[in-house]
């Protein structure tokens, strides 16, 4: 049990911290467009690469650093690209979406869940640190524990699941602030900066190297 709650805690303070992904499913949320898409996109690739890590293959990509670069300069591509979609909403205004998806009433919900999903995959996979912290880090920790350390992925595993479902459902609860003139303007100023800070923290490393 001590295992489980180890790995718990380990997984909730990797994923806590407010970044692109987390940002990205928190206005998801907020907006209730394709949440369950996007928490399971989330959650699922936590629980692949938690896997990985614990399988050993932190050792892979610590050998292969080009896997990492790559990752790095895609990720900031990405990141840079919905910092400005959300600088563009902040300085446009965007409070109409809100009150669309609040009535239940977005009428091409079909049509943009892939470009949702595949902003949620990018926001995930093309990501440096995600490699470095679960399948690096965790896995290492993991194997710390021995036979237990699938016990120890399990607890990660959990924490991870728990925050994307909390993040994305919970974020509605929100609504009734955003709902508020210029309220979403805010939220876009806010996912921006996040955005820009992300991504200067994924070049940063190399240009500095």
């Amino acid at each position: 049990m001590l295992t489980l709650l180890a790995g718990l805690g380990f997984g909730l303070s990797l994923i806590v911290a407010i970044g692109a992904q987390n940002a990205f499913v928190l206005r998801q949320g907020v907006r209730r467009e394709h949440v369950g898409l996007v928490v399971a996109v989330c959650a699922a690739s936590d629980v692949v690469l938690y896997l990985a890590g614990t399988a050993g293959l932190g050792a892979l990509v610590v050998s292969h650093p080009a896997v990492v670069e790559v990752a790095r300069w895609a990720g900031a591509a990405v990141v840079l690209g919905y910092g400005a979609l959300a600088a563009r909403r902040a300085w446009r205004g965007d409070e109409a979406g809100l009150a669309a998806a609040s009535d239940g009433a977005v009428a091409d919900a079909g049509r943009r869940a892939r470009p949702v999903l595949l902003t949620a995959l990018a926001l995930t996979w093309l990501n440096p640190h995600v490699y470095l912290d679960t399948i690096v880090l965790q896995g290492s920790l993991a194997a710390s524990h021995g036979d237990g350390r699938w016990l120890f992925t399990a607890g990660a595993i959990v924490s991870s699941v728990l925050w994307f479902v909390g993040l994305g459902y919970g974020a509605r609860l929100l609504a009734p602030v955003l709902a508020r003139p210029g309220a979403w303007r805010v939220v876009d100023g806010v996912v921006a900066a996040i955005m820009l800070v992300v991504a200067v923290s994924l070049v940063l490393p190399a240009l500095t190297a």
